[in-house]
């Protein structure tokens, strides 16, 4: 066989290896509900263990919110570190907190459309009980946080300075 038939094979054997795992990949978040799973699983536990999810990076942000929202957070973290200043949202926006420890989450959906939902998530933080709502989309790429609602405001509202 030639170089170039084995680079073509190898290529082609790579690619379908990625498209056989996809599918379990986004299979896991097909429901609003499996998409704040994914998220709020990395919350529970020891606070050495549960790390939460960093929004360190443009693609994090854009992996769980939507264009318009992930866009504010984006200009709020350029800005501020152009300041040489902590970024407008401080804290976690999915606890509503700079340090956690959470034993468990609930997780309750309402579905306002097809592509549309409310989710009311509850959770004790330190043994203060949290309650926060989140819209979400569905976009193309999957469900996407439009809104996070805090008892003391939104984070949509924090970004835009309101």
């Amino acid at each position: 066989m030639s170089a170039a038939r084995r680079t073509v094979l190898l290529g082609a054997i790579l690619v379908l290896a990625g498209l056989a795992g996809a599918p379990a990949l986004f299979a896991a978040e097909t429901s609003p509900e499996a998409f704040l799973k994914s998220i709020y699983d990395r919350y529970i536990g020891d606070a050495k263990k549960a790390l939460g999810v960093p929004l360190d990076s443009e693609k994090k942000i854009r992996r769980y919110f939507t264009p318009k929202l992930a866009a504010l957070i984006i200009k709020d973290q350029r800005e501020a570190a152009k300041r040489k200043e902590p970024p407008t949202l401080e804290g976690d926006p999915f606890v509503d907190a700079q340090e956690w420890q959470i034993a468990a989450v609930d997780i309750a959906v309402n579905r306002a459309a097809a592509d549309k939902a409310l989710a009311t998530v509850n959770f004790m933080n330190f043994d203060k009980p949290t309650t926060l709502r989140l819209k979400l989309i569905q976009l193309k790429d999957g469900w996407k946080i439009d809104d996070i609602l805090w008892s003391d405001g939104t984070l949509r509202a924090l970004l835009a300075g309101k």
